[in-house]
């Protein structure tokens, strides 16, 4: 597993788990990051913060430091 942040643009990931407490983790729940949910980075900002995803058919931007939080597992990288 690794963490969300560094996942290479156009790959796709299942959710493994999520790091943090309170309510940051709450947050990020409530923006339907929730274990086993397919998730895929769309693309960085150009100083490579924050990070574009798509989730459950929406688009999602965290700061590095949140996506730090999200442990993935990648199925399919953009390499």
């Amino acid at each position: 597993m690794i963490s969300l942040d560094n996942v290479t643009p156009g790959s796709t990931c299942i959710i493994r788990s999520i790091d943090g407490e309170g309510a940051l983790r709450t947050r990020m729940m409530d923006m339907g990051l929730l274990k086993g949910t397919e998730i895929k980075v769309v693309r960085l900002a150009p100083l490579g913060d924050p990070i574009e995803f798509e989730v459950k058919g929406y688009n999602l931007s965290l700061r590095k430091k949140e996506a730090r939080l999200v442990k993935v597992e990648v199925l399919t990288d953009a390499a």
